[in-house]
């Protein structure tokens, strides 16, 4: 199959541009300090005061268990229905349209906000499923990797620029004396879905129609996706070494995703730190993370990929030491540094090494959707115990100290991987 034109390519491309403004400003910098600013000490939901470190925690786990439990099923949509663009558009517009409405939250309308967050980020990971299941169909195997790294720049610069226009509005009301309060934190909400649906239009204008399978699911399309989760989880019986990485990986990738997540809920609850600092501490993270990432690549070339990840999980431990004992501002960033130099290159490794892991299979797809389920629930786990500790403590710095007993499991978890050349596909059994 040839490569589609340059047009459609650069569409597919922008929908990256579009999209990645959700996770800088929502997931990232401005909603959790915003957040942090309104919520009162405790939130009352449901007949229970929770503390507003547990409910942001709570919030991340419960949406990325619907997106777990969703992934599967608009995977095997994806794969048998020829109407990838129609759910990628449904998907895209819930999440931009929620964010649109964040502008409506402040201090009496929390809960409110908290679900408008939840709603976001299903409709944000609800339309990469389909994003993604695009590159196959609109580009040859060996342009793959071209195209796909297109989007990626394409997603960095914008989401930057987007960050930086809100970043440059907050801080102009605060040194120039605007006197508009919150609401230049809160218009960056409406701005970042209005920037993520208006520039998807691009994408969305040149997408061709999806092709439908040619092979029609063994099950219901609905269910279809969950079997083929259990298909590969019984062929991993015939290779222990993708078992043991999966298993090691789902530990210390919980700790790394959770950190991710909660970063910036700690700096601003904890560290007290001003919004402008915490929004350039980010920045910084992510310029170091792309050197980070070309780094521990170059690394791995010379001595393996297990003996990275090894340093990388080793790193990430002292991190939650280094938080722990974190009060100031100075301190706070030296941790954010060295946080940015191990996340790009923890998240490129162990994607990769899960790849060369692989058997010689035509199951990809199926293979890499449990790796997607694996990351999506220790994602909650991870931000659920996170919550919990901080909740039953009085405090997120407890709950750093149980993030470092996973990244400790996952380490030592690794020891016992090793990078060995797996079997054929051919000597497992026959699906059923």
């Amino acid at each position: 199959m040839p490569t589609a034109s340059k047009k459609v390519i650069n569409g597919w491309a922008m929908y990256d541009w579009a999209n990645s403004s959700y996770s800088l400003v929502i997931t990232s910098t401005i909603f959790p300090i915003y957040y942090t600013s309104v919520a009162p000490e405790h939130i009352h939901f449901l007949g229970h005061a929770f503390s507003r470190a547990a409910v942001a925690s709570y919030s991340i786990s419960l949406s990325f268990l619907i997106i777990a439990f969703l992934n599967p099923i608009l995977s095997s949509i994806a794969d048998y229905k020829g109407n990838k663009k129609k759910f990628m558009q449904f998907f895209c517009y819930v999440g931009s349209l929620s964010c649109v409405c964040l502008v409506f939250m402040d201090s009496t309308h929390v809960v409110l906000g908290v679900l408008l967050s939840i709603l976001a980020s299903i409709g944000f990971s609800g339309s990469l499923v389909f994003y993604n299941a695009y590159l196959p169909e609109i580009a040859a195997e060996e342009d793959q990797d071209r195209v796909s790294a297109k989007g990626f720049a394409l997603g960095y610069v914008g989401s930057v620029i987007l960050l930086i226009l809100c970043l440059a509005v907050i801080m102009c009301n605060d040194s120039l004396h605007w006197g508009l309060g919150a609401w230049p934190a809160r218009l960056s909400f409406a701005a970042t879905g209005l920037w993520w649906a208006g520039f998807a239009q691009l994408t969305f204008n040149v997408l061709p129609p999806s092709k439908p399978s040619e092979q029609h699911p063994e099950h219901s399309i609905l269910t279809n996706g969950f079997h083929e989760l259990a298909k590969v989880w019984r062929q991993f019986v015939h290779y222990p070494t993708i078992k043991r990485y999966l298993t090691s990986f789902f530990f210390y990738n919980m700790g790394v995703m959770t950190v991710m997540y909660m970063a910036t809920y700690f700096a601003a609850d904890e560290l007290k730190l001003p919004s402008a600092d915490l929004i350039r501490c980010i920045l910084v993270i992510q310029l170091v993370a792309i050197g980070g990432a070309y780094l521990f690549s170059l690394l791995s070339a010379r001595t393996g990929n297990i003996f990275v990840l090894g340093v990388n999980i080793v790193i990430w431990i002292g991190i939650c030491v280094m938080a722990y004992f974190t009060h100031t501002a100075m301190q706070f960033y030296g941790v954010a540094f060295t946080v940015g130099l191990v996340m790009g290159g923890i998240q490129s490794m162990s994607r990769s090494t899960y790849s060369k892991l692989l058997p010689e299979t035509n199951d990809t797809a199926s293979y890499f959707s449990f790796y997607d389920v694996c990351d999506k629930i220790g994602t909650v786990i991870g931000t659920s115990t996170f919550g919990l500790v901080a909740d039953s403590m009085g405090g997120m710095r407890n709950s750093v100290l149980a993030l470092m007993a996973y990244f400790i499991i996952g380490f030592v978890l690794l020891l016992f991987v090793r990078m060995r050349p797996q079997p054929s596909v051919a000597h497992a059994p026959a699906h059923h």
